[in-house]
């Protein structure tokens, strides 16, 4: 017989593990589609190890032979290691402790890793924390290009990388492939980090993500305003739970493929703007606190987009050309309004479209749907452009009317947060890729919490949907973030 079929055969008709659950297992699932292959794989830790030492492992699988031979190599492989070692196990390396696998079996391979990585996701968030160990980088890795250079600089820095990835959301109605933070994203970020050579963990966050992300998003539609859920993520779902992972596998630092920087500052560091003004993300991480800050790197900090490519294009990555992703995490090729119907229940309910002097100008399909400085989707006929000035969902009403109607020289803020006096602050964005106005504050508002205020512009300009969240700058570095007011 073939050495490989003989490889083959022996895990098939002899399983490791298979049917076994360690006690006080750490679990994770895979397959159960169309094919209807299924398999569940179990880890346990060692309990007084300080290296994440897998104690023991077994698995549970239904469907097809081949994914009962992956479940066993995957036994095999996983027996007496390091969760880190588990880390770089990925289908290829399955596929090879099976001897190779034809094209029409590799699916088995791929199933049995996506199980093992869920149970080591789920493990990682729960083990004894591992000895630290000061060159250790955890990265964060979407599947896209950008966090693949930042895991390529972190290598290439000396440094001891270790990707992760979070899945975040899963809908059928989406396109996986358009997400940051699907199934799809989690597979294709695994297969990016062992390329470079580095373990990956995916950590499962999708119940945390809709409780603290969409289900906020869905309640502001609701009330008629409009918020940004990136900022709501970063600052208080997405890095933190990835701060705490890099605390548990002994890492001080997590570095993001963020464009942004960070400014060495007493008492605390600084968010800075990017080097690259037409990537800067120092919006969306505006709510982080300068605790989180003190911890982050952003390795692209100080690039351009074109260079990230060509950085890319040189070490061979596969996604150097990779498109950005432009929607929400979330929607990822769904439409919004089809999204808040079917999550939020937030169906069509048809009112009135009326002009400042109260005039009815036509119907729209829900006040929740329009959000203030909106043009396109009105459906009106009109001598000029006319604009969304206002939205009252408790009335169902639109208030539209010309461009100028939506100046303004002043912004209502709440829940304004201050990491300097407000005296430094000369720079206001309400627009994650908007221009940034010249501002100031009312004078003596100090650094901290202050429930209401207002920022003075220095010349009006367009009014932003209430909700929105508004960064406030001193020069390059952002001193403090609020949420636009009614």
């Amino acid at each position: 017989m073939d050495p490989s079929a003989e490889l083959f055969a022996s895990h098939l008709e002899h399983p490791l593990g298979r049917g076994h659950t360690p006690p006080d297992a750490h679990t994770g699932a895979a397959g159960g589609g169309a094919c209807g292959d299924l398999i569940r794989f179990s880890l346990a830790f060692d309990p007084d190890s300080r290296d994440g030492r897998i104690a023991d492992c077994g698995f549970q699988a239904s469907g097809c032979g081949a994914l009962v031979a992956a479940g066993s190599a995957t036994v095999g492989l996983l027996r007496g290691a390091r969760l880190l070692d588990g880390a770089r196990i990925g289908a290829g390396t399955i596929a090879a402790e099976l001897g190779g696998l034809i094209p029409a079996k590799a699916h088995a391979a791929e199933l049995a890793a996506d199980a093992l990585h869920r149970a080591l996701g789920a493990g990682a968030r729960r083990v004894s924390a591992l000895a630290g160990e000061p060159r250790r980088t955890l990265v964060a890795m979407s599947g896209g290009v950008d966090s693949a250079v930042a895991a390529l600089l972190v290598c290439e820095a000396g440094e001891q990388a270790v990707g992760v990835t979070l899945e975040l959301w899963s809908d059928p109605e989406n396109d996986g492939d358009l997400s940051c933070c699907s199934a799809q994203a989690v597979r294709g970020a695994r297969a990016m980090a062992h390329s470079l050579g580095i373990p990956h963990l995916s950590i499962d966050l999708r119940a945390e993500f809709r409780a603290g992300v969409v289900e906020h998003w869905l309640t502001d539609h609701a009330a008629g305003l409009t918020p940004n859920p990136c900022v709501r993520c970063n600052g208080n779902v997405r890095l933190d739970a990835m701060l705490e992972l890099a605390g548990r596998l002994g890492s001080a630092r997590l570095a993001t493929g963020h464009y942004a920087r960070i400014a060495a500052q007493e008492p605390a560091p600084l968010l800075r703007a990017a080097r690259d003004p037409a990537k800067d993300q120092s919006y969306v991480l505006a709510g982080l606190s300068p605790r989180s800050l003190a911890r982050l790197r952003f390795p692209l900090g100080e690039l351009h987009k074109p260079a990230v490519r060509k950085i890319a294009e040189r070490a061979g990555l596969s996604v150097a050309r990779r498109p950005d992703s432009q929607d929400l995490c979330f929607l990822a090729g769904t439409r919004q309004r089809a999204f808040l119907e079917r999550h939020g229940g937030l169906g069509r309910r048809p009112g009135p479209i009326v002009s400042c002097a109260g005039e009815r100008l036509g119907e729209h399909d829900g006040a929740h749907i329009y959000t203030v400085g909106q043009r396109h989707g009105l459906g009106l006929a009109a001598a000029g452009p006319l604009y969304v000035l206002a939205t009252d969902t408790s009335s169902n009403t639109v208030v539209v009317g010309p461009r100028e109607k939506l100046l303004a020289g002043a912004i209502a803020l709440r829940e304004l947060t201050l990491h300097r006096p407000g005296e430094s602050v000369d720079g206001v964005r309400i627009r994650a890729h908007g221009r940034r106005f010249a501002c100031r504050l009312p004078p003596g508002l100090g650094a901290g919490h202050h429930p209401r205020s207002a920022v003075e512009l220095v010349q009006a300009a367009e009014r932003t949907a209430p909700g929105q969240l508004a960064c406030l700058y001193a020069g390059e570095l952002v001193v403090g973030h609020a949420t636009v007011a009614a």
